[in-house]
């Protein structure tokens, strides 16, 4: 729970902003190191959950390597601490100089998608004389239960390599001197909350892992991705690392000298970013009160674009309960956070807390509307 004395601190910054609360993270980075030492794992933070820089230099001081989508997401890892031999570069269309830039930047590996991309960096690692490492990306075809925008290891997915295609990627990756297999890597979704799913995908893991070992295959590295969800109805609870990593260890036959590597990002960061707005004006409909606030789906898209649930709080207001349509000044129907949610007698200037905004909320901000892009606020500066 917010503190509601803490509106006095924000005092008369101008709304919207992202504030993030810097014990939460701490504690959430505090126990992930703490998990995955316990366990063994290796940890690649998912830039693209958020890339604020402040937040990058946190992550990267507790020694965690970096999952990045772009060439710019691998610029920011390595500017903010990161290690680039702890840097995984996925994605499923890497760009000629995106691969370029990466190779010369010395990352660890490339988790790839299709053949064609390996044919793309394998040509392009010969121009520079050097052997790089991959991982092929499998998809596994299991149904994640969630938003189908963010279901990634179904069959008709742009994601992944299919189990049918792997005998001739082998057979073109005999032809291909300057890459190296060095694992696989899977990635069935996100804000997965039920566990049965990383559980079919540890049995899935452990049928290929016997495939590959049949073609005297040896990989290094399994990567199982990311995707563990937090609990958006309940903003202060913690991410479920122990549970999620003990599955992992149970679940996964790893053989001797072998890594097992994660990449979570919205786990990681959710739960300490909150996007403050204020209350501009209260509209009464013909069956509804409209809280308009100054904050819009240009700063947080996940409910226009998936219907995601997040908490909402005013933080100034102890009065009677009302329900009310939580919306946004942005030129469409779809910005809306919440529809005839209970909030305590709202009026103008009230201070609007929306929880759970940390991950895909600043990294995913746009100026549609030729909207100013939020700042950051940080609690030990208030």
């Amino acid at each position: 729970m917010i503190d509601k004395n803490i509106i006095e601190k924000f005092g008369n910054l101008s709304t919207p902003f992202y504030y993030y609360d810097l014990d939460v993270l701490n504690s959430t980075l505090n126990t992930l190191k703490k998990e995955s030492q316990n366990s063994g794992f290796k940890i690649h933070y998912a830039i693209k959950a958020n890339a604020n820089p402040r937040i990058l230099k946190i992550i990267s001081s507790f020694g965690f390597g970096a999952d990045c989508v772009s060439w710019n997401e691998i610029d920011a890892a390595i500017k903010a601490g990161f290690n680039p031999s702890e840097i995984v570069f996925a994605g499923v269309g890497k760009t000629d100089k995106e691969i370029e830039a990466a190779i010369n930047s010395g990352i660890f590996c490339f988790n790839c998608e299709s053949i064609p991309e390996i044919e793309v960096i394998n040509h392009l690692a010969s121009l520079q004389n050097k052997n790089v490492q991959i991982a092929l990306r499998i998809n596994p075809l299991i149904e994640a239960h969630t938003h189908k925008y963010i279901t990634t290891g179904i069959e008709e997915s742009k994601f992944g390599i299919h189990t049918w295609e792997l005998d001739y990627v082998l057979t073109r990756l005999l032809t291909m001197k300057n890459v190296h297999l060095t694992g696989i890597h899977f990635h069935v979704g996100s804000q997965i909350t039920r566990m049965s799913v990383f559980q079919s995908l540890a049995t899935h893991i452990n049928e290929l892992q016997e495939w590959f070992s049949s073609r005297n295959v040896d990989l290094k590295i399994i990567n199982v991705g990311g995707g563990l969800g937090i609990d958006y109805e309940n903003p202060d609870k913690p991410p479920m690392f122990a549970e999620y990593f003990s599955l992992m260890n149970d679940f996964v036959d790893l053989k001797p000298g072998q890594e097992l590597h994660l990449e979570p990002g919205r786990s990681v960061v959710g739960q300490c970013g909150t996007l403050i707005s204020r209350v501009l004006y209260i509209k009464t409909g013909s069956n509804t009160m409209f809280a308009i606030i100054d904050a819009g789906m240009t700063d947080l898209i996940r409910p226009a674009l998936y219907q995601a649930h997040h908490k909402i709080e005013n933080l100034s207001s102890e009065g009677n309960i009302y329900r009310y349509d939580v919306v946004g000044p942005v030129c469409e129907s779809s910005d809306t956070f919440a529809k005839y949610i209970e909030l305590p007698e709202t009026r103008r200037g009230d201070v609007i807390a929306i929880r759970s905004a940390g991950a895909y909320g600043e990294s995913m901000a746009s100026r549609y509307n030729l909207r100013d892009l939020p700042g950051a606020v940080f609690s030990d500066e208030l």
